[in-house]
């Protein structure tokens, strides 16, 4: 433990980085430590739901800032570049989608609602780049998650790796934003600027567009911490769900279920799943890291990697994260939101992104991300297609029509033509092409 604060103290953490990082190190040493049970957990009763929320004119939005969390290279789809800059409909990048929907925003309300986007060491350079070139009114501004030794597997000693010494550190998962943002100046940036509410969401969900109802409610409520969440469907069964323990909400993530416990894909009795989209009291954050640096006391996440993660031989390491999610249980006072689906458009994989590609979803001027679908959102797998390259080869005209698609599975070697529609439940099997215009039916 001493070995590893002390590299991170010569890399120049702060107090509250030093901080969060010890208390990750403790919990480390208590195997049990963040461990969710299911026979420990209740299902949560009925959650206030945002349509049920008094219409606002929009006057809700001042006093908010819009924070997205744009530290991801798009490593899940073959790329080493921010994934915010991944193309989700012709010409138009996440980043592009982003500002438009913010653009909108400040021009309909009349509010400031000021853009700052929490990147990472890898992603920042290429993102104020791009922001600078495509979007250099937006006035968009930035700080940097924190980063933290690897530990070895077997005796958790930090980890030296003089091939690429880079590779020695790693991110602390989103869970670092609380802290983060304290330690960068941006709390007490915003706080001055006049804004009293964050509305934080990661930078791949598209339809996490900032709703004055919400901002209302959450100030009329009191609480410290908003979470949004959403009805569950098969989709989310690697997702983090919300439960009861001792009579208060938490979120179990899939890293907190203890081994042989089968209770976690239950979507129908576990019910809401997380959104991560968060709107946080930024008064009642700079109180919180006041009495205690750390911020929220998170439940560890350990995530088992090799020290290069294109290289599976290399040598075994843990990286200690935390999610921002689980402040819910964390922070007394905090309160979850049903929301619709609407609200929860994530792009985690070249699946995802058929989706959202495809004309399930519409593009609007104004960056809403509109479904076009009846129901939930088609889901579709892809078994050979895991990165961007992959794809385009498997629909060099672009995706098919899936608005009527319930499920779409692709094996290996298939070749979509143009103007492909796929209704109800689909299995295509390889070798072989699709020809255009072809009506999939299942």
């Amino acid at each position: 433990m001493n070995a590893a604060l002390d590299k991170l103290r010569a890399d120049g953490a702060g107090e509250a980085g030093l901080a969060a990082f010890a208390r990750r190190l403790e919990q480390l040493a208590d195997p049990d430590a963040g461990r969710l049970p299911g026979d420990e957990l209740a299902p949560v009763g009925d959650l206030p739901r945002l349509d049920g929320l008094p219409t606002d004119d929009g006057g809700g939005l001042a006093g908010v800032a819009v924070v997205r969390l744009n530290g991801g290279l798009g490593t899940s789809m073959g790329l080493r570049a921010p994934k915010s800059l991944v193309e989700v409909k012709p010409g138009r990048a996440f980043l592009d989608v982003i500002a438009a929907q913010v653009g909108a925003l400040r021009e309909r309300h009349g509010v400031a609602l000021p853009l700052v986007l929490m990147d990472s060491a890898a992603t920042r350079e290429a993102t104020l780049a791009f922001l600078a070139d495509r979007h250099p009114g937006l006035g968009a501004r930035d700080f940097l998650q924190g980063h933290e030794p690897k530990l070895r597997a077997d005796d958790h000693e930090p980890v030296r790796w003089p091939a690429d010494p880079g590779l020695e550190w790693c991110p602390p998962g989103h869970g670092d934003v609380y802290v983060a943002l304290a330690s960068s100046g941006t709390l007490d940036g915003l706080l001055e600027a006049g804004c009293d509410l964050a509305f934080v969401a990661n930078a791949d969900n598209l339809g996490a567009v900032p709703d004055a109802r919400v901002a209302a409610w959450a100030r009329a409520s009191g609480a410290p911490l908003v979470l949004e969440a959403v009805r569950g469907t098969p989709a989310d069964r690697k997702g983090g769900h919300l439960a009861c323990r001792d009579g208060r909400l938490v979120l179990r993530e899939t890293a907190q279920v203890p081994d042989g416990d089968a209770s976690f894909g239950d979507v129908d009795h576990w019910r809401f799943y997380n959104a991560n989209n968060l709107w946080i009291d930024l008064r009642a954050l700079r109180r919180l890291l006041r009495d205690d640096p750390a911020g929220p006391h998170l439940p560890l996440i350990v995530n088992h990697k090799t020290v290069d993660p294109t290289d599976p031989d290399s040598l075994p390491v843990l990286q200690l994260e935390t999610a921002m999610g689980a402040a819910i249980g964390a922070w007394d006072g905090a309160r979850a939101l049903e929301v619709s689906r609407t609200r929860f458009a994530p792009v985690k994989t070249t699946d995802d992104l058929v989706v959202v590609r495809s004309d399930a979803y519409a593009l609007r001027e104004d960056g809403t991300l509109e479904p076009c679908f009846a129901g939930e959102p088609p889901v579709v797998s892809l078994r050979d297609a895991r990165d961007l390259e992959a794809l385009e080869r498997v629909f060099p005209h672009g995706p098919p029509s899936l608005r009527g698609c319930r499920t779409l599975t692709v094996g290996a070697d298939v070749v979509f033509g143009r103007d492909v529609v796929v209704t109800g439940d689909v299995t295509v099997e390889g070798p072989g092409e699709i020809a255009a215009g072809e009506r999939l039916a299942g």
